[in-house]
């Protein structure tokens, strides 16, 4: 069997042991909702194919204990390019490496690049055509693919369509559909799903996550984004308490949060009442903590205006004022509707003042 430290998500061991069986070609686009482990998955390949315990099976590779296995956890392997963008290297553990000259400088005069630039695909294209160092021919993980920019995606598609001899490449991606049609058409695909709730549920519980299923409805399945989550410090009671919050217009719950995932708490609660309200189960909050009943065109409109929020999250509002506004918007939105009687009731009443 391949080392526990491979197997640190449970769900990757079947589609490992089935892609290190199959897969003989020389490109493969790992592919599948975020935070369910493309990225783990697409290393814990490349481990197995450098993998020099010749004893061992194909499927059971990497044994995680041969020269080649310490090396890779040493992130020291010759045969090895990890290209990521310089936003991600240091939260993944990647910070060095080939093709990361000068990061050091570059991190201190500007805001670390989110995509993955022309000049890292070349150096990753020169270490693909140079000869492998320990035998086992060249692999080069390329994460998340659909961040490279479009001049470097038609470099890549170059070494693509004429590879290199034992050079492989993984891309591992969460929105292979922004990915040039070029560049998929040349890579066989393997799919991930999200995992089984139970499954999910019991490896976060041993990661040390309480009550665990509740995070993991708020993830939408997403066991690594749950992770997250918890680093922010948002535990399930918190996220249970986010219906009363804003129903209360009680903001001070977000403040510590980032703004882009205190919209997107707020559109999975308009998510999640308006089905309530249409009459289906909702998906990211227990139902019993969602009013029954709430104003659905307003429901529709707040969602419009916090997906628009989202795509500017990362801009320097003041963030307590956005906080405040968001709140006080979905707080509305969730007001039971007045009857159209009800309403010309009122409207007589102002009238007669």
């Amino acid at each position: 069997m391949p080392d526990a430290s491979t197997l640190r998500l449970p769900w990757l061991a079947a589609p490992l042991r089935r892609t290190l069986e199959r897969h003989a070609g020389h490109a493969l686009l790992v592919q599948g909702p975020c935070d369910v482990g493309q990225f783990e998955l697409a290393l814990a390949l490349a481990q197995g194919w450098l993998c020099e315990a010749d004893a061992v099976a194909v499927v059971d590779r990497p044994c995680g204990v041969c020269a080649s296995c310490r090396l890779f956890h040493a992130r020291s392997h010759p045969d090895l390019l990890v290209l990521l963008p310089e936003a991600l290297r240091e939260s993944l553990g990647w910070t060095t490496g080939e093709g990361e000259e000068g990061g050091d400088e570059r991190s201190g005069k500007k805001k670390p690049s989110k995509e993955i630039r022309v000049d890292e695909v070349r150096v990753a294209i020169a270490f693909a055509l140079t000869t492998s160092a320990r035998g086992r021919g060249k692999v080069v993980v390329v994460h998340p693919a659909e961040r490279m920019n479009a001049i470097a995606a038609n470099a890549f598609l170059k070494t693509l369509e004429e590879p290199p001899g034992d050079a492989r490449f993984v891309l591992a991606s969460a929105a292979p559909d922004a990915l040039p049609p070029t560049i998929r058409s040349r890579c066989q695909a393997l799919s991930l799903g999200v995992p089984e709730a139970h499954e999910a549920s019991a490896w976060l519980a041993k990661e040390g996550v309480a009550d665990p299923s509740t995070l993991l409805a708020a993830c939408g399945g997403q066991p690594l984004e749950v992770l997250t989550m918890v680093s922010m410090g948002i535990d399930a009671a918190a996220w249970r308490a986010i219906p009363r919050r804003v129903a209360d217009g009680d903001p001070s719950g977000f403040r510590a949060w980032p703004l882009g995932r205190v919209a997107d708490a707020l559109q999975k609660l308009c998510h999640d009442v308006a089905c309530i309200v249409v009459g289906a189960a909702p998906r990211y909050f227990p139902a019993a903590s969602l009013p029954k009943s709430a104003d659905l065109s307003r429901l529709v409109a707040v969602s419009r205006e916090l997906r628009r929020f989202a795509q500017d999250a990362e801009h320097p509002w003041l963030a307590d004022l956005s906080i405040d506004s968001l709140v006080a918007q979905c707080r509305e939105a969730l007001q039971t509707p007045r009857s159209p009687r009800r309403e010309l009731e009122v409207d007589s009443l102002h009238s007669r003042a």
